[in-house]
């Protein structure tokens, strides 16, 4: 499995700097939404977070970026500078911060080094110019080599606009599409079950920092790849801990930057860890899938790690039977994101899902379906009177979702409703997909509002 790697069809802004001189809030600021994780504390960002916006008709790409910091010999600050050094030759432009109210600090002038030597056009951003008599305090920062200096404030937006005038006149205009036609995956789980593995092999290079312990990944990471001439865009995750776990503001950012990240995807692949086996947490994570109405793919992880003399697939797959009852329709795959195993089923099967996810059926195939469904397991009655179906038809999909129109709603019991979804399930497949049902009782009016089944 070999995808070309896309990081943007814009041009691709980067953001850098130290911890804590307001590069994520900057970022949340020129995209127009909170994105980035702010928070007082230090080296809050870690992995790069990236996001489309628009200024003067132009569409761009932004890229968050963690603190740097040369001189420590931690692993999350190597792994940290290594990040900042892709999106930095992935970028056209970089936007180099610092902090007005401290000055400039070594770190500064070891980044200024290791900028200067890039064939990259940077400006640096003195943030912090929070009041117009403060704007002097960028002289100071002449001294890095820079010669586009502008002093800004990403708390109160002084200075955004002349920023993003500049960036205009300094990256080319590549006239690209306003949307990204592609489907949308999110890697879903809890702490530490191999989530970013799996995606940096997915993409096949480092999309993600992964270490040996929990919560490494802070906030949803999108990388775009291109398989087999299909785009996808691969949303990272932070793990879903319970909420009796979570024990700093961070970790709650996080939660609802994973649940977000479940919501504005086609196709979520829930991540569960073979070693360690299912727990409660993982059934939580898969009931909020379901309620998001999104498709789905069980992928059970570290496969590799097992003992196969005394496990196999036909028992762990009973136990997630037992354990998802609701997920009954949702493919699994094993897989090792160390050894590769299985991976080169994983987009045919995102494809396949997304194709049941997208699907639209015609009319007239429904009610010759329904019919014949009627005709093998006649409808229920309750207290003498029997349900009558008149027909159903397709009102949307992504997820799919079918109208019934009956004599009485109450009449149409739940069982009868599950019995209907596994035909239709088993006529036209569905694999992954859930099934949203609308039941109209006679004489009332349809409208766009999808009832939950």
């Amino acid at each position: 499995m070999s995808p070309n790697f896309t990081f943007s069809r814009n041009p691709v802004i980067s953001i850098v700097g130290r911890s804590n001189v307001g590069k994520s809030a900057l970022f949340n600021k020129l995209v127009g939404k909170r994105i980035s994780v702010v928070h007082d504390s230090l080296g809050v960002t870690r992995d790069r977070v990236c996001a489309d916006f628009s200024w003067n008709s132009r569409l761009f790409t932004l890229i968050d970026t963690g603190g740097l910091d040369f001189s420590s010999d931690d692993i999350i600050s190597s792994m940290i500078n290594d990040q900042v050094d892709f999106a930095v030759n992935c970028s056209d432009i970089i936007l180099f911060v610092v902090d007005a109210k401290s000055g400039i600090v070594p770190v500064d002038k070891d980044i200024a080094i290791v900028l200067r030597k890039r064939s990259k056009p940077v400006i640096l951003c003195v943030n912090k110019c929070d009041k117009p008599n403060e704007q002097s305090l960028i002289c100071d920062f002449y001294s890095l080599g820079f010669s586009d200096i502008i002093p800004i404030s990403s708390v109160h937006g002084h200075g955004t606009g002349d920023l993003l005038d500049m960036i205009c006149n300094k990256v080319p205009d590549y006239n690209a599409p306003k949307e990204y036609q592609g489907i949308k995956v999110a890697i879903l789980g809890k702490p530490n079950v191999g989530k970013s593995s799996i995606v940096n092999r997915i993409c096949g290079y480092e999309s993600s920092i992964v270490a040996d312990f929990s919560g490494t990944t802070r906030d949803s990471i999108d990388s775009f790849i291109n398989y087999e001439g299909t785009n996808y865009l691969i949303i990272d995750t932070a793990g879903i801990k319970k909420k009796s776990n979570i024990s700093s503001e961070i970790e709650k950012y996080s939660t609802f930057r994973s649940l977000d990240s479940a919501e504005r995807s086609d196709v979520c692949l829930l991540v569960l860890d073979a070693f360690e086996g299912i727990t409660s947490q993982d059934a939580r994570i898969a009931g909020i899938i379901k309620n998001y109405f999104k498709s789905c793919i069980i992928l059970v992880n570290k496969w590799d790690k097992l003992d196969l003399n005394k496990h196999n697939v036909l028992d762990f797959e009973k136990k997630i039977k037992r354990a998802f009852q609701f997920f009954s329709y949702v493919p699994i795959l094993y897989i090792s994101a160390k050894t590769g195993r299985n991976f080169e089923k994983i987009f045919s099967l995102i494809q396949n899902v997304y194709d049941s996810f997208t699907k639209r059926i015609s009319t007239g195939l429904l009610n010759s379906f329904l019919r014949e469904v009627i005709l093998r397991t006649p409808t229920p009655s309750i207290k003498g009177r029997q349900l009558k179906i008149y027909y159903m038809t397709q009102s949307d999909a992504s997820p799919p979702t079918f109208v019934f129109f009956v004599n009485k709603s109450k009449l149409f019991h739940f069982s009868y409703q599950r019995h209907i979804e596994n035909e239709l399930r088993k006529s036209f497949g569905f694999s992954g997909t859930p099934l949203k049902f609308i039941i109209r009782q006679k004489g009332e009016l349809v409208d766009n509002k999808a009832e939950k089944f």
